[in-house]
């Protein structure tokens, strides 16, 4: 009786190994957190799926993809505070930077981790206008006459409105101006500025939903979604000459070392500079690293005159000092007061 027990107990305990060696290997999926600036959530919405995909086929692995929006160093100071990101994709390097020197996340030598100072797609600050340009603007200093209303996100705290400060300031200094010009237009123009929203996302809202202003200052990558969501009753201007805004992406070293995620993250940074991912870039019109694919989309890419933050102002952390830190001349310019 107990040897005819012991051969079935056997049997059994073999049979249960023998289903476990054939069950098919379970990978876990990681989760990433993406936290990026106000409009690049369309963009990144697309990328998400192509990328899982593609990391599904190399490794088996499933993976969850989550996104968080808002105005760039609202974001930056988001991380700081503890928000976990596995990546932080902004629309300026000082809210990278402020990571490393200050919340010492990641490395401070970031950018050369990842080829053209990682950053896979850039853009320009154009401006927006009613349909027929009723108030016929054509470059930075029409936004600057009196009578013209210009919708400008907060330079505190968005990238978005950084840029159009420093397209407008860096426009003076290219066309051979003195510093106290481009002050001078600085000034005129964001006192023109009827409601200084919190990112490029509800000034948006602000311009096109609210119909408040006559114009509106933003990237050139959100034209077409503004034209898809609000209709065709826009017209895009492009200034004589007009900052190139660089989309610079970072791992965060502690959270992807704290979670276990390094791998997931670095790949899916990578991917962002493969043909796939550059040409979804293309699509929601930034502007690809990949010369081939910026020759192929040439339409939707006008040739503009631009500049750089570093041939102008130094870098992003100078600007940031010299501009946009508490009391410097940003704050200078609006206590100066409105028309």
């Amino acid at each position: 009786m107990a040897s005819s027990f012991s051969r079935r107990f056997l049997l059994s305990t073999l049979a249960a190994a023998g289903l476990a060696l054939a069950a098919p290997v379970v990978h876990a999926g990681a989760t990433l957190l993406n936290v990026s600036y106000d409009v690049a959530r369309e963009f990144y919405k697309e990328i998400n799926p192509a990328f899982a995909r593609q990391w599904k086929q190399q490794t088996g692995e499933d993976l969850t993809l989550n996104q968080s929006h808002g105005g760039s160093s609202k974001q930056a100071r988001a991380v700081l505070d503890g928000l976990e990101a596995d990546v932080v994709t902004m629309n300026q390097s000082s809210d990278i930077d402020v990571l490393a020197t200050r919340g010492k996340l990641l490395p401070e030598d970031w950018a050369k981790r990842l080829p053209n100072n990682a950053a896979p797609t850039t853009s320009v600050t154009v401006i927006l206008v009613r349909k027929g340009n009723p108030k016929k603007i054509a470059d930075w200093t029409d936004l600057a006459k009196p009578g013209v209303s210009v919708v400008i996100p907060n330079p505190k705290i968005t990238g978005n409105g950084r840029y159009t400060y420093v397209a407008a300031w860096g426009s003076v200094i290219k066309a051979g101006g003195k510093p106290e010009q481009a002050r001078e237009l600085v000034k005129n123009i964001f006192a023109n500025v009827p409601v200084f929203d919190g990112g490029g996302r509800a000034a948006t809202t602000t311009f096109a939903q609210r119909q408040i202003g006559d114009a509106l200052a933003t990237f050139e990558s959100e034209v077409n979604l503004i034209k898809a969501e609000f209709g065709d009753n826009f017209d895009v201007v492009y200034p004589k000459s007009t900052i190139l805004a660089e989309n610079p992406v970072s791992v965060v070293d502690k959270v992807v070392d704290k979670k276990g995620t390094r791998k997931q993250a670095e790949a899916w940074l990578k991917f962002l500079w493969t043909d796939e991912a550059q040409e979804i870039a293309a699509r929601h019109q930034l502007r690809p690293r990949s010369p081939a694919l910026l020759a192929k989309y040439a339409k939707d890419f006008p040739k503009v005159n631009t500049f750089t933050i570093d041939e102008v102002f130094g870098g992003w952390t100078k600007a940031q000092k010299e501009h946009f830190d508490d009391g410097a001349i940003y704050d200078q310019i609006l206590g100066a007061g409105k028309r």
